[in-house]
């Protein structure tokens, strides 16, 4: 029996490293599970204070349930550590962005130039980023000129994308058309982006988006077909898309598939867990399905309890 001790001896070994590997913050970020995410990752810093990489996870954990002030102090930290960190200047810009957006006028023209500096900072430190790229290119698009957007800046950065991603690429010049009223060349645009990708998911569902937005609805949908059976280049287009749904009151029942398949599937941080399961709550709640709502807005809160919507969404189906 001596080779089921030795057996026994290494599952004792190995067994606790895959479970600590499972409870990595990044796992639980994937997961969903930010509550989790956030008590391993203070509890780590509380020993190690100069982990840059620990602080910006824990600021993508406040970042995902909108605690954008708290987001904010981790991600600073995180740069003021590793200030050559390009990944660490991007979640950082991207937090401004998003408090800004919640900000009045002032404050958010303060934080909107801060926005530039670390969008810019991430692409000087990491030229081949494509999302640095991208995320600075949604920058130029949006931001007005005095806080350092343009268009020709974003057309600069399409050139340059080009070179890296022909898909994103396409993206962004249909964003400079649809921003120039130019909604032929936009279509053409996103068309180009799915042949680039192969008919990737991601790119069908940007065609989507801007059928939604053109009020092309039944075209909308039949581009949201494509995308759940295209190849799932982002996972997290089975959230967007069945968010796409709900917003155009179209086909829920689909929208309920598409966000089931996604919670079977492997899950990943750009969609918590816990917010497809409250979007799956408002699909449910639509369909008049309070009770099946209500499981769904629980089981949000279970993995982030601090998620105010659904603590609102819980209450009202409640009452």
């Amino acid at each position: 029996m001596k080779w089921a001790t030795k057996v026994f001896t290494l599952a004792a070994l190995v067994l606790p490293a895959i479970a600590a590997a499972a409870d990595s913050p990044n796992d639980l970020l994937a997961a969903g599970r930010v509550d989790d995410a956030i008590s391993t990752l203070s509890g780590k810093l509380s020993s190690s204070p100069n982990d840059a990489a620990s602080h910006n996870l824990l600021c993508r954990a406040y970042f995902a349930v909108g605690k954008w002030d708290s987001a904010i102090s981790e991600c600073e930290k995180a740069v003021s550590i590793e200030p050559s960190n390009g990944e660490y200047h991007l979640w950082l810009g991207r937090t401004y962005g998003e408090k800004a957006d919640s900000s009045n006028f002032l404050t958010a023209a303060g934080l909107a130039k801060k926005v530039h500096t670390e969008f810019e900072r991430a692409v000087q430190l990491d030229p081949g980023n494509v999302m640095a790229r991208t995320d600075l290119a949604e920058f130029y698009l949006e931001a007005p000129g005095i806080v350092g957007g343009g268009q020709d800046k974003a057309r600069a950065q399409a050139d340059q994308v080009a070179k890296l991603n022909p898909a994103k690429a396409h993206w962004i010049q249909g964003r400079l058309a649809e921003k120039n009223k130019d909604l032929t060349s936009a279509e053409k645009e996103y068309r180009a982006a799915i042949d680039a990708s192969q008919g990737g998911a991601n790119a069908w569902l940007n065609l989507a988006l801007f059928y939604r937005k053109n009020n092309r609805l039944d075209e909308m949908q039949d581009a949201l077909k494509k995308a759940a059976a295209a190849p799932m280049d982002q996972p997290e287009v089975l959230v967007d898309a069945a968010s796409t749904l709900l917003r155009a009151n179209r086909d829920l029942p689909f929208a309920t598939q598409l966000v089931r398949r996604y919670l079977s599937s492997s899950t990943v941080e750009q969609a918590p867990q816990f917010k497809a399961h409250y979007l799956l709550g408002n699909i449910l709640e639509k369909q008049g399905d309070k009770q099946g709502a209500a499981k769904e807005y629980q089981a949000a809160l279970t993995m982030a309890k601090d998620f105010g919507r659904a603590r609102e969404a819980l209450n009202r189906v409640n009452q």
